[in-house]
């Protein structure tokens, strides 16, 4: 099976250049995550509809250990979530995903070092793999929701 929602890259000595695939933004569904989530490590973006129907990006996360299935699964599942502002947000809003898959530990910390530093720049604490000078990121989404 060739799967789409992938991140390629390409290089030039020093930068790397990812482009990321996003599968089609879907509903977070409990029983839709576990069916339709490949169980491979990877990125993703959980975001939730506010009362205008605008989508919020509420996390940006990488899957390693798990896979996206389960991280997905546990993160999007008010049950599981301890913060209670987040707990709220998943119990009150309907909330949506979309997700890439990528199986290198040293490619993933690049891509959540890149989206952790555009994202959350005066919180991120996240490390890249120290192997590139820069790293540029290419979304690619059918929903055209492009984020950086």
């Amino acid at each position: 099976m060739m799967l789409k929602s992938v991140v390629t890259k390409q290089t030039d000595g020093e930068n790397v250049y990812y482009t990321v695939h996003w599968s089609n933004l879907r509903e977070a569904d409990r029983y839709s995550i576990v069916t339709s989530v490949p169980g491979m490590s990877g990125i993703f973006e959980l975001y939730f509809m506010d009362d205008k129907k605008k989508l919020n990006l509420l996390r940006v996360q990488r899957a390693w250990f798990g896979g996206l299935r389960n991280t997905i699964r546990a993160v999007s599942d008010p049950t599981l979530e301890q913060d209670l502002k987040v707990k709220k947000i998943l119990e009150d809003s309907k909330c949506f995903y979309r997700y890439s898959v990528l199986e290198s530990f040293k490619d993933l910390s690049d891509v959540f070092f890149f989206f952790s530093k555009t994202y959350f720049p005066e919180r991120s604490n996240i490390e890249s793999s120290g192997r590139f000078l820069k790293i540029f990121v290419k979304e690619i989404s059918a929903e055209k929701i492009i984020t950086i």
